[in-house]
């Protein structure tokens, strides 16, 4: 798709799924094969988070995100680093230029030498724009081509501003889109309860509201805690709502 066909698309998208099919063909057309995108809400000091309340998108193999992500090896990445600290588009030349200068930690050359052993040693990090102290956003897109950096860096030359711009694009519309983290989705029922709890209702007025007990009622409000991985009902609302799990059109 050419930039404004894109545009028009993303801009229009009703689900992760499609918007991230869309966006995978669309950078692949510049060379980069392999993405991982990934949002976090519950950045601080030392920490990005619990991993399972992670917006994460990717098209890379099992293998891949069982060593990277879920074993815990991205928060060593030397692109993460970046990104965390920077905003915008950066080469993964950076990373050579760490090599050769000698100043990678051995977590760093960990995460070297697991990328190196998929391929993943070409690429670009572009680093979104936060709103929040407690927010970050970021893509890491892997070229698993024959082109060196150098080729892939004289490419973004031509083609960085608009990659850049359909980039940023995508992630702010993902950050309007439902996400439902594996084992944290609400039924129907759950996300009807916290948005009652939302409007101010209480439990007693919920229950007539749904034709139900408030014993039901209470049940769906602790399920949905459960499912959230929180403690309070007030905690649920804030997480479902910052997932927009709430007041959804249903499809």
């Amino acid at each position: 798709m050419k930039l404004n066909e894109y545009l028009q698309f993303i801009s229009y998208a009703k689900t992760l799924e499609e918007l991230w099919a869309a966006h995978c063909g669309q950078m692949a057309e510049y060379g980069f094969d392999r993405l991982l995108y990934g949002h976090t809400r519950y950045r601080t000091e030392t920490s990005l988070g619990d991993p399972e309340d992670f917006i994460i998108l990717t098209n890379h193999c099992t293998e891949y995100l069982d060593g990277f992500l879920r074993s815990g090896l991205y928060f060593h990445a030397p692109m993460l680093h970046w990104a965390l600290e920077n905003e915008g588009a950066a080469s993964w030349k950076l990373i050579q230029e760490k090599m050769s200068a000698g100043t990678m930690t051995e977590k760093e050359r960990e995460v070297y030498d697991f990328n190196r052993s998929f391929g993943a040693t070409v690429g670009y990090t572009i680093s979104f724009t936060s709103v929040s102290i407690r927010s970050k956003g970021a893509i890491s897109m892997a070229h698993f081509g024959d082109k060196s950096q150098e080729e892939l860096d004289e490419m973004w030359q031509q083609y960085g501003d608009e990659i850049l711009l359909m980039n940023n694009m995508a992630h702010l519309k993902i950050l309007t889109l439902p996400y439902n983290p594996p084992n944290r989705a609400l039924t129907k029922r759950q996300r009807e309860a916290l948005e009652w709890v939302g409007d101010g209702k209480t439990t007693q007025d919920i229950a007539i509201l749904m034709g139900l007990t408030s014993a039901t009622v209470e049940k769906h409000l602790r399920l949905a805690r459960e499912a959230l991985s929180v403690e309070t009902t007030a905690q649920a609302v804030l997480k479902a709502s910052l997932q927009n799990q709430m007041f959804v059109i249903e499809a």
